[in-house]
């Protein structure tokens, strides 16, 4: 008895000793990582502890997104208000973090690869460095920010409009958003924003902010905006001086149930938003739906190009289960709608006609099986160029040297760009392992006749090119293969005859990427198209744009 309690009491100091020397991050900024399962990394991200952190409490975060050239270390600076000392180049000012006044929140900046934009990769860092912060940290998810300049208040825009319902407020300094993101402006309806910009920045023109906050201002969206006159391209120092943001931040938590919704997308990818999912609609095609409460269990709502919504309404204040119908009028024309059984309620648009159906609708295409080719590149993927065919070494050497090209997202682009920090594989067809198809998107150069592996998924895939016409023809196409998506490359590079416009926040191979649909058939450059456009929910080319393609004589069609 006695050596069972001297035991137990020595076990116990052991734990309470243990628990004094755990170890704990100091307050003020630091670097932390995440792993990023894209390329297999480490992952840095800038962070801010208050002082006195204590993991009892929930505490309010602000994500802080940087602009082109810059990286996480001087953006968790910019945040703060620390502006670069008299003569200091931003490389500098990278090495150390002044002191800076406390405030009680914790501050996130992800470096997302560098100088890459906020979509694809970068984006999905953003969120891992989210949820990162949540893991490690006591977040009150009611109060959580976000905000950047630049190319950041451009992520900041696109990020904070795409999923609407993560932000309890958003706060774009001079943003350069990416080709699409004003389609989303009805998604701000529910979290303020606040606009800064300098009326003489010659990068970032101030007359587009000025439009986003007419716009918004006229959804109803509560939009406020500071204007500096005379201030360039560097409006971030009198938005975020003195600390100006977490103040203003202060004022806002989220509303998890708001009585009204506005939520418009072109992907599955982002299909949702507070009580509101978008289920059935053609995606690259801008879908919409305006779901508001008129009284408790009366709703109005109107869609656009939306074929069946679901509505998850448990918990909304105004709605009362206790076995009472919902009033719905949708388009101006009211259904009939039970009393409802589950947490949820479905709806789907058959023959003109908006009807309750018991169970949501499935699409064909849905997330992580709709395309475009872009969101081959988004994940982790492999560059896999093929060995059949007998090639002689010059032409598997040739082979390679395409998918390095493809690759090489890490290229230098000068002293300010600098690199993007994104290192993906690139294999032969015979090296690749059962674990790289469970786990990754294929980028696939070749033919059936030269790629083992366009080979071996031949009998799935809508399109082939003749090997005969891949010395003057490209074809470029995305599509889902074991809950992965393959993107084949036939023929010429999908670059070839590439004239890249825009600022360069991607090298050329990898910027275009987002101009392409589904798929695109070209000849000697892929500025002369002979057909493009998205798969219909079959996974086939429309009508007109298959009768192209037959008509070429050059891809065989399943």
């Amino acid at each position: 008895m006695t050596s069972s309690r001297t035991l137990s009491l020595i076990i116990l100091s052991l734990l309470i000793i243990r628990g004094t020397y755990a170890q704990t991050l100091p307050s003020g900024p630091q670097v932390l990582t995440f792993f990023s399962n894209a390329d297999d990394t480490e992952q840095p991200y800038g962070l801010y502890l208050p002082k006195n952190y204590n993991p009892q409490k929930k505490y309010p975060l602000v994500v802080m997104l940087h602009g082109a050239g810059s990286n996480h270390r001087l953006e968790l600076r910019r945040v703060f208000g620390k502006s670069n000392a008299p003569g200091e180049t931003d490389v500098e000012a990278s090495l150390s973090f002044p002191e800076w006044k406390d405030v009680e929140y914790i501050v996130v900046s992800p470096y997302a690869r560098g100088t890459a934009g906020y979509q694809g990769i970068p984006e999905n860092d953003v969120y891992d460095v989210l949820a990162d912060a949540k893991k490690r940290f006591s977040i009150d998810e009611d109060r959580v920010y976000l905000t950047g300049l630049s190319m950041g208040g451009g992520g900041t825009l696109w990020i904070g409009l795409s999923r609407p319902d993560i932000w309890a407020a958003i706060a774009p300094v001079c943003p350069a958003p990416p080709k699409g993101t004003q389609d989303l402006a009805m998604n701000a309806l529910n979290f303020p924003v606040h606009f800064f910009h300098g009326d003489a920045d010659p990068v970032v023109p101030v007359a587009g902010t000025r439009d986003w906050v007419k716009k918004l201002t006229e959804l109803g969206t509560k939009v406020e905006y500071k204007e500096f006159p005379g201030v360039q391209h560097d409006s971030w120092v009198g938005a975020y001086k003195d600390e100006f943001i977490f103040g203003w931040f202060d004022q806002f938590k989220r509303n998890r149930f708001p009585g009204q919704v506005r939520f418009a997308t072109r992907q599955y990818k982002y299909n949702r938003a507070y009580w509101v999912r978008l289920d059935q609609f053609t995606p690259g095609t801008l879908a919409s739906i305006d779901a508001r409460f008129t009284a408790p269990n009366e709703l109005m709502i109107k869609t656009s190009a939306l074929d069946a919504f679901t509505l998850t309404l448990t918990g909304h204040p105004k709605f009362v289960k206790a076995g009472k119908p919902l009033a719905i009028t949708i388009n101006d024309k009211k259904i009939k709608v039970p009393a409802l059984s589950s947490e949820f309620i479905s709806l789907q648009l058959q023959n003109g006609k908006w009807s309750v159906v018991p169970t949501p609708v499935a699409s064909a295409k849905k997330q992580g099986e709709e395309g475009p080719l872009s969101e081959a590149f988004a994940a982790r993927h492999i560059y896999i160029y093929g060995t059949g065919g007998n090639p002689t070494p010059e032409e598997l050497k040739a082979r390679q040297d395409i998918a390095l090209q493809a690759a090489n997202w890490s290229t230098y682009r000068g002293e300010f760009l600098g690199r993007i920090m994104f290192f993906p594989r690139v294999l032969s067809d015979k090296e690749v392992r059962p674990s790289d198809l469970e786990s990754s998107n294929l980028i696939l150069f070749g033919t059936k006749e030269t790629n083992l592996l366009i080979e071996k998924y031949s009998d799935r895939l809508p399109l082939q090119l003749n090997a005969t016409a891949a010395k003057d023809h490209g074809l470029f196409y995305v599509f889902p293969v074991d809950k992965h998506y393959v993107a084949v490359n036939s023929g010429l590079p999908w670059w070839t005859g590439l004239k890249p416009e825009g600022y360069p926040f991607l090298p050329p191979a990898q910027r275009v990427l987002g101009d392409f649909k589904d798929f695109i058939l070209f000849k000697d450059s892929v500025r002369n198209v002979v057909a493009e456009g998205y798969f219909g929910t079959n996974w086939k080319p429309s009508e007109s744009e298959a009768k192209k393609i037959a008509a070429l004589g050059v891809v065989s069609l399943r």
